[in-house]
């Protein structure tokens, strides 16, 4: 009895962390696990592709000894899981660097991109679909529809090739699809990783407009791509709170319209904050071509060289931090659901 009301004294954001915390270990375990088999399925030998097709049975033999590729899968891992544990996730076998070195320095990049493109995914969506149900039969209720049908029909790595065609090749107002910032510039001082605002910590304007015009094509690419699914979701739930009782009750109480539609998009909220989560995990996985296209540098781009060169820890690496990142963001959309939903006990 006195646990139970210990716990229910704590204050709730506290309780549902505790809550959800527990859950992480065993689905970390589960992933590095399934991750280390399937990797190991890949066709191709990591030793080949270093040594070459003219490389003796010795060489090859002592160099998968020193890859630790020697043994059966299951003393592998147990390695494997030995070295992670200390924080040791291998040495790329294409840079010759430690995995998390590379790791490291690859994150922001694709942090920066995922951030900005969240941030207008959500601004974007969340506004046409409120000014669609609000101002229902109008232009933007009729191109929220079209809008919503090809969005989801239309990939990543056409978009983007598309705005460079038109934006940069054409138009010209899109500088280079070639990294984060002018090659000429030097980049700022690494104080969050983010070109944006390192540029403006640093004081360096030319940096700071570099940087974020290079973010255009890549974030629009993303928002174009992702933004369909979640204006469709929070035009249906708004709809739903649009046309309910209490806002009935709330117009006819002569309530300002901005206030009325606050309450309605409040009431929308757990929706909507379990699919901006969802689009966070697969933004993750969309950056991968994305990267690849505007030559990011970030782990994306990673990913894709690793499974080209056969590269099992860095592979396995980017496995590993993908995933322990989506389980921190739906840990956070956990909370933030149930924070908006005050009648969910924990």
């Amino acid at each position: 009895m006195y646990r139970f009301g210990s716990w229910d004294r704590l204050p709730r954001p506290l309780r549902i962390i505790l809550a959800r915390l527990p859950m992480i270990v065993p689905q970390m375990l589960g992933v590095i696990f399934v991750t280390f088999i399937l990797v190991r399925l890949l066709p191709g030998d990591p030793t080949l592709l270093m040594l070459g097709n003219m490389a003796t049975p010795e060489s090859i033999a002592n160099l998968r000894e020193q890859l630790g590729l020697n043994g059966t899968l299951l003393e592998q891992f147990w390695n494997y899981m030995a070295n992670v544990l200390q924080g040791d996730l291998g040495t790329s076998l294409f840079t010759s660097n430690p995995v998390v070195t590379d790791l490291i320095e690859r994150a922001p990049a694709t942090l920066e991109l995922i951030t900005y493109s969240m941030i207008l995914t959500v601004l974007l969506a969340v506004s046409i679909a409120v000014i669609a149900v609000v101002r229902p039969r109008g232009i933007f209720d009729y191109g929220s529809r079209i809008y919503g049908l090809a969005a989801g029909a239309i990939p990543d790595f056409w978009v983007g090739l598309l705005l460079i065609f038109f934006l940069f090749s054409l138009a010209g107002i899109a500088p280079a699809p070639f990294g984060r910032i002018d090659p000429m510039l030097d980049t700022p001082a690494a104080v969050t990783g983010f070109y944006t605002i390192d540029s403006l910590i640093a004081g360096d304007l030319t940096a700071f407009v570099s940087s974020l015009g290079r973010l255009m094509l890549p974030v629009l690419t993303l928002t174009i791509v992702n933004a369909g699914a979640l204006m469709k979701m929070t035009k249906t739930t708004f709809a739903d709170i649009w046309r309910s009782d209490f806002i009935r009750h709330q117009r006819a109480s002569g309530l300002p319209e901005r206030i009325i539609i606050r309450n309605a998009l409040r009431n929308s909220l757990p929706p909507i904050i379990t699919m901006v989560g969802f689009l966070v995990g697969f933004l993750l996985g969309a950056a991968v071509l994305v990267e690849t296209i505007f030559s990011w540098g970030g782990l994306g781009q990673y990913a894709v060289q690793s499974v080209i060169n056969s590269d099992y820890p860095a592979l396995q690496g980017f496995v590993l931090v993908a995933s322990a990142f989506i389980l921190v963001v739906y840990l956070i959309v956990d909370i933030l659901y149930e924070l908006a939903d005050p009648r969910i006990r924990v």
